[in-house]
């Protein structure tokens, strides 16, 4: 489907409510014709009389034959989520009210909407940006109380415009030498180069801010792999269970119980964390084993943040080092769980740390008396947060926004190599054309019939 076919003056008509049987569900329409077409099938008030933001009780019929008793919300251009006239229809959730519902309204004029375009008219007209209209998906997609903040901050225009405060700043001085380029005979210069240059140092640290907050900010939205490993009956799955407080995980005595890799979701202060309880290291005893233990190496190395449980009782320091060599990757964030201190209480950091431990990687934890768990949960907390980067500030959660970023970045670091070398006007201004462009491909002032239909097509239909 291609965006750049679509036809915009056409009414558009999809559920809005996720499809199967409930109480009620929601069918939306959005463009010209809709109140009029909705009116036309609608036995109650007049719906183009009415009032902008109110709702109707009344029933809708094919003909004679009534299909349902409904409540139709009506919002009159340019005051709704498109822009456009939208009528909402609050029907019983029955799969077939609402199929014959939607049928009705096709056969009276509407089309089916394609996906996202409800939110496609809603940024053609003017109503979102391009990134404050893709953090509408994220929204809907949030399952923790920060990828919710974040999604809401994002659609309320925080990121958006911050990206405009730049380009604002850089626009500028495009004008200044595009205007040397056009004396160029004349050899004048009305951007001073000495204050181009602080600029661009301060657009590029600003970039540089935003970058660095995509890992976190990627973390919060789809959440931190959090890989849970070590030798067998170390407690791995008795520590999982204790941090979920409930028993999700098969503890046993005998070695190698844990032959797959048991994914489940921790929600600590309104960040998720996906717990993945592994196999066991150490020489596999038969071949499932074996592929357990691949599993959890590839598991690993996947991860955000690795928990290595050693039991304090039948695990040597050297022992402990020698599985953190094997197990620590570069990026990975490490925390050592000296479980079962419960069975031997004076244990101390500084009996395991070493090349690859240090003492403040050291936790102390008794897994089956739940001892020092909310401890751990809270060094969990600190470890995703440890860059002080607050919710409150802007924090890039998109691959998109990342990407242009990145470009925009490497376009200012060309114009400081340019002015450096003292190369002419028209390579500076060619470089900032394209920070610009960069820059504009975050908010949509410039977009792409590709762009547009990578990111709306991704959208429920509804939406």
């Amino acid at each position: 489907m291609a965006y750049a076919s679509i036809e915009l003056k056409d009414t558009i008509v999809a559920l809005a409510t996720p499809p199967g049987v409930g109480a009620i569900g929601v069918i939306r329409l959005s463009g010209q014709e809709a109140i009029s077409i909705t009116n036309a099938v609608f036995y109650g008030k007049d719906l183009e009389q009415v009032d902008t933001h109110t709702i109707h009780l009344g029933t809708i019929r094919d003909e004679q034959r009534i299909i349902d008793e409904v409540l139709v919300s009506v919002f009159k251009t340019p005051k709704s989520y498109t822009k456009e006239n939208v009528v909402e229809i609050s029907c019983h959730g029955s799969n077939f009210i609402i199929q014959e519902l939607i049928q009705l309204f096709i056969k009276k004029g509407a089309r089916m909407a394609q996906p996202g375009e409800f939110t496609l008219r809603a940024f053609l007209n003017g109503q979102l940006d391009l990134s404050q209209a893709e953090a509408v998906a994220d929204l809907i997609a949030s399952s923790s109380e920060s990828s919710h903040q974040l999604a809401i901050q994002q659609m309320r225009g925080g990121f958006s415009e911050e990206i405009r405060k730049l380009r604002d700043e850089l626009i500028h001085f495009a004008s200044m030498i595009e205007l040397e380029l056009d004396f160029g005979e004349e050899d004048v210069e009305f951007a001073n180069r000495d204050d181009l240059k602080q600029l661009v140092q301060k657009i590029l640290q600003l970039i540089k801010t935003l970058l660095d907050s995509f890992k976190l900010g990627n973390a919060i939205k789809n959440g931190i792999n959090t890989v849970i490993a070590g030798r067998p009956n170390a407690g791995k799955s008795t520590l999982l269970n204790a941090l979920l407080n409930e028993e999700r995980a098969i503890v046993s005595d005998i070695a190698g119980t844990t032959r797959d890799t048991i994914e489940e979701v921790l929600n600590i202060n309104g960040v998720e964390f996906r717990l993945i309880d592994t196999a066991g290291i150490r020489e596999a005893q038969d071949q499932i084993e074996a592929i357990g233990v691949e599993k959890t190496m590839e598991k690993i190395a996947q991860s955000s943040l690795l928990i290595y449980v050693f039991d304090v009782i039948n695990t040597q320091p050297e022992e402990v080092q020698a599985d953190l060599q094997k197990l620590t990757n570069e990026g990975v964030h490490l925390m050592a769980v000296a479980n079962k201190m419960d069975l031997n209480p004076y244990t101390k950091a500084e009996h395991y740390t070493g090349e690859y431990l240090s003492e403040e990687q050291f936790i102390p934890v008794s897994a089956i008396n739940k001892m020092n768990i909310e401890y751990l949960k809270e060094r969990l907390y600190n470890a995703v947060l440890d860059n002080k980067v607050q919710l409150e500030n802007t924090i890039v959660t998109n691959t998109r926004h990342y990407d242009a970023l990145h470009s925009a970045s490497e376009s200012l670091r060309r114009v400081l190599t340019g002015m450096e070398t003292n190369v002419t006007s028209d390579f500076i201004a060619m470089d900032i054309r394209q920070t610009l462009h960069y820059l504009g491909e975050i908010t949509g002032e410039i977009s792409t019939d590709d762009l547009l239909e990578k990111i709306f097509s991704s959208f429920c239909i509804g939406k």
